[in-house]
């Protein structure tokens, strides 16, 4: 693994990460190229590394190069590799959502195209690699080099997946859900409370034991026996209580997921008459 020298274009969050964590693992990570220099010199810096000049001393020292710029910018740079020696490169980028076939035609410049995507929320430059090993990584590309990125990884303690450009969006979604649309959920807990004369932090305060023991039971007992609360008792009143005190958006958000949690409580108590409250939750 040290043999191969790993260069990154991108100096930002998820450039600063990954670069620091490979290298404090051994993995012979060599630099960075961006636009704005002052950025390809901090994180040199911050990874005891190299900083580029320019793009074409990047690919020629490196082996495996890694796209960390933002989404709309994976293109852009490809379209610029491109015009460069790229001959037995390996092309890989970062994004959740963009498959590897963002790099149209690599085959005909003797390159290897993959996308290598962290579960992990990377909020800070200088903290989230501190985290990067609990990571759940996904890889996607060409079959030449997949195993070695598999085995890359797992001998680093993350546990890897693979699979296909077709369910990239899919996967991605999956990730948004469980992440950044928890926090929407969240937030419209503590704006009840605030209705309720809280503070926002006193809400947030009074809430958190509820979200830390939830997900630390969905960790230990998984989903379907974590599920607690009026749906999974099929405690129609409660819901309906709950219903006559919402706005109507919030009331749609409240029924729409109390179905999906419906499926989940089926699972769980099969023979409770779950019926009235179905009924309840398909109305408009």
């Amino acid at each position: 693994m040290e043999t191969i020298k790993f260069g990154f274009i991108g100096a930002g969050k998820v450039g600063f990460s990954l670069g620091k964590y490979l290298k404090e693992n051994n993995i012979n990570v060599i630099g960075y190229y961006s636009r704005k220099l002052h950025s390809s010199q901090e994180a040199a810096f911050f990874t005891d590394t190299k900083h580029f000049e320019n793009l074409n001393e990047l690919v020629n020292n490196s082996d495996v190069i890694f796209i960390t710029t933002p989404d709309s910018q994976i293109e852009q740079v490809y379209n610029e590799l491109i015009q460069l020696n790229i001959k037995d490169k390996v092309i890989c980028h970062c994004s959740g959502s963009i498959s590897s076939t963002i790099f149209s035609n690599i085959e005909n410049y003797g390159a290897y195209a993959y996308s290598i995507h962290p579960m992990l929320a990377i909020s800070s430059k200088y903290n989230s690699y501190k985290n990067f090993q609990k990571a759940f990584i996904t890889i996607e590309g060409n079959e030449k080099f997949k195993d070695y990125f598999v085995n890359l990884f797992q001998s680093l303690g993350n546990k890897v997946g693979v699979i296909s450009s077709g369910n990239k969006v899919l996967y991605h979604a999956a990730c948004v859900t469980v992440s950044n649309l928890v926090l929407a959920l969240i937030n419209k807990g503590v704006n009840f409370l605030e209705a309720c004369d809280f503070t926002s932090e006193d809400a947030l305060d009074a809430l958190f034991p509820l979200i830390e023991n939830n997900l630390e039971n969905i960790k230990s007992r998984g989903v379907i026996d974590s599920l607690t609360g009026p749906v999974e008792r099929g405690d129609l009143y409660t819901v309906e209580k709950h219903c006559e005190v919402l706005n109507d958006d919030d009331k749609e958000l409240y029924k729409l997921l109390s179905k999906e949690l419906l499926e989940v409580a089926k699972i769980k108590n099969e023979n409770r008459d779950y019926k009235k409250l179905q009924k309840y939750l398909e109305e408009r």
